[in-house]
């Protein structure tokens, strides 16, 4: 084995080559495709956790050893200069490279092998290792050992990676220039407030009623011809197969599925997506649909935020779905509630919480004002939204939605989402005394406070995201888990 100084460069040891990343510290080890002037040709050649593959190149997570990157130079695009191998630290240790022990990068192909320690690194979070280039037409390899003090994201963009997410998509709009049918948001200058369109906003710490239901206080659901008090036949479900009918109250019409385009309540714990383009979804969550519908993955929905998911914890595992038909979801039989965002204020919310959203929505990854230094199952990160469409939230039982018109206080495990304008601070409400050091307390140790204008949607719950199981549904955790409010 070979070891390679800071700047010393050598003949790669063949086509094949596994570029493997050893530390002490736990580090996340990406790849970036580079041209002539040292940038990504676009960001599909930035490789790593969540974008395991590009041409020639593909990372292999560790599993508790060291992360690979395997490079193929004969399957490089032939404007690819250079590939350049990183680490990065992930959050889960040191802050920094000082005071990591050993990082070491080796490239191995067949029985040659080629290492490089690296060493000398002081308040850097992310590292440039090793890059494999082109020089007249052969392939070399060069020690490098470069360290950016603001980690893997500083070194994406030093390599022109856009770690701006998505820009926000323009409504659809109809030949009047109004929002198109289905689009699901209220007109400008609607306040945003949980409730569905084409009814009045309920009362502050209300939800409107899902469509199709009939309004508050009148007789719900009777079978046409049917008044009040008279025998309601049994529902009949013929079969188109020439079978005997089938009898049961399961095909009362408060069963059947509602009509329109959009986002929509289907019942209480499920939502019904009326498909004409696209939705974005929680990965895992669709019970059922009918038409032409397409899934695909979108991981944490951006270079960027993805980053961001991966240090924070927070964030939401999406799945795109596009075509025509109707789409059905729900998470782990959670109660289900619609919000439309009208642009003039944003939602935060907990991940963990989110089950579908229009794409006309933009979503970030935020820290919650006031709280830092502390963790909670309401999030030190958690989700904004902003723009103007609609969003399905799931709670764990009835909510309630506080107007913050005065102090307003809540249990972090308890606040599912707030109004993006609200301020958030942390209230000390146990004194650090004798009966603490003892181990009794309030049960109510602290607590996120609110002040200005807006709306708090809190459950009658304190269990954990995703509930005692720690899961949110469909598989994949999102949002944080565990918390020092005590």
């Amino acid at each position: 084995m070979t070891a390679l100084a800071p700047g010393e460069n050598r003949p790669a040891p063949g086509d094949q080559l596994t570029v493997t990343v050893a530390s002490s510290a736990s580090v996340d080890v990406s790849a970036l495709l580079v041209n002539t002037a040292g940038k990504v040709r676009s960001d599909a050649d930035f490789v790593f956790f969540n974008q395991p593959s590009g041409p020639g190149v593909v990372y292999r997570h560790g599993n508790g050893g060291p992360d690979v990157v395997s490079v193929q130079t004969s399957a490089l695009p032939a404007d690819v200069d250079k590939v350049v191998v990183t680490a990065s630290l992930d959050g889960r240790g040191p802050a920094t490279f000082a005071s990591v022990g050993a990082l070491t990068t080796t490239i191995e192909s067949g029985s040659t092998a080629l290492t490089f320690p690296i060493s000398g690194l002081t308040t850097e979070s992310g590292v440039v290792c090793v890059e494999v280039y082109r020089r007249n037409g052969a392939w070399k390899v060069r020690a490098i050992g470069q360290g950016y003090d603001d980690g893997l994201a500083g070194i994406a963009s030093a390599f022109g990676v856009n770690l701006d997410d998505e820009p926000e998509p323009v409504a659809p709009q109809s030949s009047s220039g109004s929002p198109a049918q289905g689009s699901g948001y209220p007109p400008q200058g609607t306040p945003v407030h949980p409730h569905q369109p084409g009814s009045s906003a309920p009362p502050p710490g209300q939800f409107a009623p899902p469509p199709g239901a009939p309004p508050t206080g009148t007789p719900g659901y009777p079978p046409p011809g049917h008044g009040p008090g008279a025998p309601a036949p049994q529902p009949m479900y013929a079969s188109q197969q020439g079978a005997q009918p089938v009898h049961s109250d399961l095909f009362d019409p408060s069963h059947a599925e509602v009509n329109g385009l959009g986002i929509q309540k289907q019942g209480g714990k499920m939502v019904k997506v009326g498909m004409n383009g696209e939705v974005m979804a929680r990965a895992g969550s669709m019970v059922a649909y009918q038409g032409d519908l397409k899934f695909e993955a979108q991981g944490s929905g951006g270079i960027g935020r993805a980053i961001r998911q991966h240090l924070t914890g927070e964030g939401v595992p999406l799945m795109k779905v596009i075509g025509r038909g109707d789409l059905f979801l729900a998470n782990s039989a959670a109660d289900v509630h619609i919000i439309d965002l009208d642009g003039t204020d944003g939602l935060t919310i907990n991940g963990a919480n989110v089950l579908a959203f229009d794409s006309t929505l933009r979503y970030d990854i935020g820290r919650v004002q006031g709280a830092a230094g502390y963790a909670s199952n309401a999030g030190l990160f958690n989700c904004v939204f902003t723009g103007r469409g609609r969003i399905a939230i799931t709670t764990h039982g009835t909510p309630v939605v506080l107007t913050v018109d005065q102090a307003t206080y809540a249990d972090p495990n308890a606040a599912v989402a707030w109004s993006s304008s609200l301020q958030t601070g942390i209230k000390r409400n146990d004194s650090f005394g004798l009966g603490r050091l003892m181990g009794r307390s309030t049960g109510e140790a602290s607590t996120l406070a609110f002040s200005g204008r807006g709306f708090v949607i809190v459950q009658p719950s304190e269990l954990p995201p995703g509930g005692l199981l720690g899961g949110t549904g469909g598989g994949q955790q999102a949002g944080t888990g565990g918390s020092l409010f005590g």
